[in-house]
């Protein structure tokens, strides 16, 4: 296994590092200003589109999706970029373009849409000009398990029909998310695994409802469209809008996770990392009982814990995108479920002590940290819940060594 970065690596990486400081970082007062003078409450600011612009300009853009579609690059080049974006989860990956939900939607458009289904929602989305939504936890079952999907999409014709009810559908309630993803049943009877059905449905279709948005600790995550609850009430598509075939959607839900958790991981690492930065400068700022916090052996302790948590992260995701490149996707399924386990909780652990020592402010808007915690927390939950992914490690492991004979 070799880590090293390669040249273009390094040449984008230095690129996006001055991105940052020029224009990411100095745009983060305005953002957070511009956020509470929306018309439209879910509405994307204009300090955003302004960043795309720039980013765009400067060749920092579709970093996450390899091939023809995207900027070509491998997982390991990809993740030391993305750990950089993650240094300012609100603003940076949606100036690039690689913010979720769209890139798995992407993703998914990219691998499995036809050539029309790619002209009309893969193309603007990869040009930015739209949003979109991923449609697939519901709130009457246990989501983790998505053999439970229970929103039917049943054949009528030329069109399909889809009832049923979703939840914690984010980006859903910004106004340019004209498309969203749904996952449902087509065939209750089949196979479990060969159930589920995927299909693109337009924002304006109707029968579309979104009942509320939802809150994470009490956040409404608006700067991203939020996580909205919908209605599916006899909604009618074309049935040229389903995504492959009938029965595909469980294996296109496994193909476009993936991607996701790793990436998620890589954004968390850099999270981690500035976050260990506002610490220190905290640290060397107060006084308490008479010396800085810096000197304090707690504080010390803390610190050093962190920056040898945030290596062990690093080397373990690096290895699984070292794995996706060079033994698929199947190969790394090990590595993925492991820093999809540890990350979040490993950033949870840091935030927790960075909040600490920023004290009070740490719980306020003052700082970044409250929000960071909130959004890394649900991270034990998305793209499948820590329970589940230990339980497929273990019963793994335990195999490896089970005696035969």
């Amino acid at each position: 296994m070799d880590f090293a970065f390669d040249e273009r690596t390094e040449e984008l990486r230095a690129r996006l590092t001055a991105f940052m400081d020029e224009c990411v970082y100095p745009a983060e007062p305005e953002f957070a200003r511009q956020l509470t003078r929306r018309e439209h409450p879910w509405a994307t600011v204009p300090v955003v589109a302004e960043l795309k612009q720039q980013a765009r300009a400067r060749g920092l853009w579709n970093f996450f999706l390899p091939g023809d579609d995207g900027a070509g690059l491998t997982n390991l080049q990809y993740a030391p970029l993305a750990e950089i974006t993650g240094r300012s989860p609100r603003l940076a990956p949606v100036a690039l373009n690689c913010s979720a939900p769209d890139t798995g939607n992407m993703e998914v458009l990219s691998m499995f849409g036809t050539e029309r289904q790619r002209k009309e929602w893969l193309e603007p989305l990869l040009d930015g000009r739209i949003r979109s939504a991923f449609a697939m936890t519901e709130p009457e079952v246990a989501s983790s398990d998505a053999t439970n999907i229970a929103t039917s999409i049943t054949r009528d014709g030329d069109e399909y029909v889809i009832n049923g009810r979703k939840w914690w559908i984010t980006g859903a309630l910004n106004p340019e998310a004209a498309v969203f993803i749904v996952m449902g049943k087509t065939d209750p009877e089949a196979d479990p695994h060969r159930q589920q059905s995927m299909i693109l449905v337009p924002r304006e279709t109707p029968g579309l409802t979104i009942e509320r948005g939802m809150t994470v600790f009490g956040y409404d995550d608006s700067d991203h469209g939020g996580h909205a609850e919908l209605s599916f009430s006899d909604v009618r598509v074309p049935a040229d809008n389903l995504i492959g075939n009938e029965g595909d959607g469980f294996a296109i839900a496994q193909a476009r996770l993936g991607p996701g958790r790793i990436h998620h991981c890589m954004r968390s690492i850099g999270i981690a990392e500035r976050a260990l930065e506002l610490t220190c400068q905290r640290a060397g700022d107060r006084v308490a009982f008479g010396r800085p916090l810096g000197e304090q052996g707690v504080i010390r302790d803390w610190v050093a814990e962190t920056r040898v948590r945030i290596e062990q992260l690093r080397l373990l995701v690096l290895k699984a995108a070292w794995l996706m490149d060079t033994e698929g996707n199947r190969a790394a399924h090990t590595e993925i479920q492991a820093i999809k386990v540890a990350t979040p909780a490993t950033v949870e652990w840091i935030l927790d002590k960075a909040i600490q020592i920023h004290g009070a402010a740490g719980l306020s808007q003052d700082t970044p940290l409250a929000e960071w915690y909130a959004g890394i927390r649900t991270l034990r939950f998305a793209d499948g819940p820590d329970e589940v992914h230990k339980a497929s490690l273990g019963r793994k492991e335990l195999r490896k060594h089970q005696r035969t004979g």
